[in-house]
C-alpha cells in the first residue's frame, strides 16, 4: 500500500480517492476490533441457561449419532444402549455427568419440567419412571425403548403422555 501512496502522491487528482479507501481501511479496521471486543464480552456473559442449551444440543446431537443401535439392557455405549445408558452417554459427551439409572437421574436432576413444556435435551420420563428418553423438538423423543429394538426417535403420543411421570432439565 505504502507504493500505491506514493504513486498517488504524483498525480494530485488521485488524491481523494486514496483517502477515501485509507478511511474506508480505518473503518473497517476499527470495527473488527470492535467486533472482537463484543464477541469477548459476550463469551464472559453467557447465562447459565445459554450454556444449558449448548450443551443440551450437544447432547442431542451425540444421541442421534446412536440411532439404529442396538437395546442391550445395562448398556451404555459406545455400540449398544438401554435407555438411561443412551442419556448419561450422550449427555456425559456434552460436559455433564448423570447417574446411571433412570429413577437416580430424575432424582438428581433439580429442575423438573410439565409436559409440553419441553426443551431440547430434555429428559422425558414414562412407564411408571423406568424409562426415560430426550427431547429433540418437534414433538419428538430420541430413545433406546426395549429388548429387540434399536435407538430411534418416537413421536410424544397419547401413550406418552398418559404413562408421562416428569421431566427435568439437565445441566443447569
Amino acid at each position: 500500500m505504502t507504493a500505491s501512496v506514493g504513486a498517488v502522491a504524483a498525480q494530485p487528482a488521485n488524491a481523494q480517492t486514496v483517502t477515501s479507501v485509507k478511511s474506508a481501511t480505518t473503518t473497517t479496521a476499527t470495527a473488527v476490533k470492535s467486533t472482537t471486543t463484543v464477541k469477548k464480552t459476550a463469551k464472559k456473559k453467557l447465562s447459565r441457561a445459554a450454556l444449558q442449551q449448548a450443551k443440551a444440543r450437544r447432547a442431542v446431537s451425540v444421541a442421534k449419532k446412536q440411532l439404529g443401535d442396538p437395546y442391550r439392557w445395562g448398556a451404555a455405549g459406545p455400540r449398544a444402549f438401554d435407555c438411561s445408558g443412551l442419556v448419561m452417554y450422550a449427555w456425559r459427551r456434552a460436559g455433564v455427568k448423570l447417574p446411571r439409572t433412570t429413577y437416580s437421574m430424575r432424582k438428581a436432576v433439580k429442575k423438573k419440567i410439565k409436559w409440553g413444556h419441553f426443551k431440547i435435551g430434555d429428559l422425558i420420563f414414562t412407564s411408571g419412571g423406568g424409562h426415560v428418553g430426550m427431547y429433540v423438538g418437534h414433538g419428538k423423543m430420541i430413545h433406546s425403548p426395549h429388548s429387540g429394538s434399536r435407538v430411534r426417535i418416537d413421536k410424544l403420543n397419547s401413550y406418552r403422555k398418559q404413562s408421562f411421570v416428569g421431566a427435568v432439565r439437565p445441566g443447569l
